[in-house]
């Protein structure tokens, strides 16, 4: 079994193109989700206070997520030390799920910055999900009910698309004007040969 990793800019359509992947029966690994999971355990809620302090917390005592993004992602140290803490234990989820993933010939691992944590280093394929700049900053906008200038500040953080094109086995684009499904099932064929060592 191989592992694959999708990834791409806010806005892109990583989610969309997963849930085709998962309609051909591949099991698909939110990275993103998981790290949400274990903010929301004690054992890294202490991390995360010891490095951060209290006052990301909310009223009950638990991490407010806003407040929290709000701190890191104006302050690279501190969005270093967070994903210092958060990284490692996703790697480790995701090893142990995608071995018990033993009636697949790959698995999907989804993550915004796969590339800029290094996460890809531990896949075997990359697939980058690829849409112009203001096509992915409107969508965030609908999406989210947010402002252009909120999202161009989140997406900041991330690297570059065509930086991140040197880094993709195989590139999907969602600019609306091509079709994803028959992108999406190159993509699987090839992927299902690869797994086969063909």
């Amino acid at each position: 079994m191989i592992r694959v990793g999708v990834t791409g800019n806010i806005g892109s359509g990583k989610t969309t193109v997963c849930k085709m992947f998962r309609h051909l029966g591949v099991p698909v690994y939110y990275a993103d989700e998981r790290g949400k999971y274990f903010l929301d355990t004690p054992e890294v809620k202490k991390q995360i206070i010891n490095a951060l302090g209290n006052d990301i917390l909310d009223q009950e005592g638990n991490i407010a997520r806003q407040k929290l993004a709000a701190r890191v992602f104006n302050n690279a140290d501190e969005l270093h030390q967070l994903n210092a803490i958060i990284h490692p234990l996703v790697r480790a989820d995701f090893q142990q799920w995608s071995a018990e993933q033993t009636a697949t010939s790959y698995v999907i691992k989804e993550a915004a910055i796969l590339i800029e944590s290094g996460q890809y280093k531990h896949l075997d394929k990359i697939i980058l999900v690829s849409a112009p700049e203001d096509i992915r900053i409107q969508r965030v906008c609908e999406r989210d009910q947010t402002d252009a200038d909120r999202v161009r500040q989140r997406a900041a953080h991330q690297m570059p698309e065509e930086e991140k094109t040197r880094f993709a086995d195989y590139i999907i684009h969602n600019d609306g004007k091509q079709a994803l499904i028959p992108q999406v099932n190159r993509i699987h064929k090839s992927l299902l040969n690869f797994g086969n060592g063909f």
